[in-house]
């Protein structure tokens, strides 16, 4: 009798001590591929999460453990992990395994962008979290030659146009710049502004009618653009020296300009087409796995995440911008005050479009980027015919999704196998 007494007494003793040593998941895990580094996710932890209820252990993982993770707990149909975070592309093949979070009042959040976290079905799959993308910016010099009516923060692309032939006939030269240099990031103007505006596509549509006015549009836009635009590759430095008035890139390449001379410049929302405002958002998520341990909790940091001041903390974490309308605080760098605005503009936009980055095409990625370059440079650069170009184009385009077996993405319809090229 006594050996048992003491049996139970131990076991007692070691239940208590595994209790208290793991108290049943008070800190919610909060595993993520973003905010890495480890300045990053240090701030994530004291300055994000920290007024969190009962805090939060937030973990951040290369793309390949965080996946092998979490396909671990599924399978097993039970899990530590409460809360996601990863970018559009690793979310959107998990929709089955994550939980509606229809119930969460996302209403500050753009319905363009919330479309997304459906991933295709009825419910809500995950809940934007962060972004960044690419905007305009142009010297105040520029605004005095604006099209008559014209609205700086919902231009169309015929109104850039006209705006640049005017600034270029005033001035004695093109005052528009692009970021055409071997550096560039022309590819995602076309996949993700230019092309999506008039056809709705970044693939299906490639070779289309309205994809065939898309590059027309161009051509006439590159009458009135620096011709010195094949050699850039970041914005603000020709900005900065007046060479041009207003151009296009991502935010962290026109930061520069701003923050050295924040009265002279502007940012604003990209250009509209027929099809709607198309930008390419880069976009991180949260969601809930259908594993988490307690689900209250971890919708309860799902909202956390979206209030103002806890997207604002982010910003300053992660250099991420709010998904959220918010105002930012005075004491931010005049770049992220300036982006951060014409962001908000562009993401809520009755018009706005999202385009995402491409997704699933493996070690392809290059090649796909380069379909859009040499299309760029034939039609434009080389002054060869838009039908022929997209034509021949669009059988690369063809033969190298099918080699990927990469579906469609946003904004194209989805496709069960390879994104088909009409």
């Amino acid at each position: 009798m006594s050996s048992l007494k003491g049996y139970l007494r131990g076991t007692a003793i070691l239940a208590t001590a595994m209790a208290l040593a793991l108290p049943a998941f008070a800190e919610p895990l909060f595993w993520s591929t973003q905010a890495k580094p480890v300045e990053e996710s240090q701030k994530m932890r004291e300055q994000v999460l920290a007024e969190f209820p009962g805090g939060v252990d937030y973990q951040p993982s290369d793309d390949g453990p965080w996946l092998t993770r979490i396909e671990a707990e599924l399978q097993a149909s039970s899990g530590t992990i409460a809360v996601l975070g990863a970018l559009h592309g690793s979310l959107s093949s998990m929709g089955a395994d994550l939980v509606d979070l229809s119930d969460i009042d996302t209403s500050a959040v753009s319905p363009a962008m919330m479309e997304l976290g459906k991933l295709g079905t009825a419910g809500v799959k995950y809940i934007p979290w962060m972004q960044a993308t690419y905007v305009m910016a142009a010297n105040k010099k520029a605004l005095e030659y604006l099209p008559a009516g014209a609205d700086l923060n919902a231009l169309t692309y015929d109104e850039l146009i006209a705006w640049s032939k005017a600034m270029a006939e005033a001035t004695g030269g093109p005052k528009f710049g692009f970021p055409a240099g071997p550096k560039g990031l022309k590819h995602r103007f076309f996949q993700g502004f230019l092309l999506p505006s008039y056809t709705h596509s970044t693939v299906s549509e490639f070779r289309s009618a309205e994809a065939e006015v898309a590059w027309g549009k161009f051509k006439e836009l590159w009458q009135y653009t620096n011709p010195a635009s094949t050699n850039y590759s970041f914005m603000q430095e020709q900005l900065v020296t007046d060479e041009v008035w207003v151009a296009f890139d991502h935010v962290a390449r026109l930061g520069d300009a701003i923050n050295q001379r924040p009265d002279d410049f502007v940012a604003f929302p990209a250009p509209a087409g027929p099809k709607g405002r198309a930008f390419m958002p880069v976009v991180a998520g949260i969601a809930i796995p259908r594993t988490a341990p307690d689900m209250e909790q971890a919708k309860a940091l799902v909202a956390y995440m979206l209030q103002p001041e806890t997207q604002i903390a982010t910003l300053r974490a992660t250099n991420f911008f709010p998904v959220i309308a918010t105002d930012l605080p005075a004491d931010m760098p005049p770049a992220v005050k300036a982006s951060g605005a014409a962001i908000a503009m562009m993401s809520g936009a009755p018009d706005a479009l999202p385009a995402l980055l491409p997704m699933g095409l493996g070690d392809k990625g290059g090649q796909f980027n380069q379909v859009y370059i040499d299309t760029f440079e034939r039609i434009v650069l080389g002054g060869q015919d838009v039908r022929a170009v997209l034509d021949e184009q669009a059988e690369v385009l063809r033969t190298l999704m099918v080699e990927a077996n990469a579906p469609c993405w946003a904004p194209d319809v989805a496709s069960d196998g390879p994104c088909p090229v009409n």
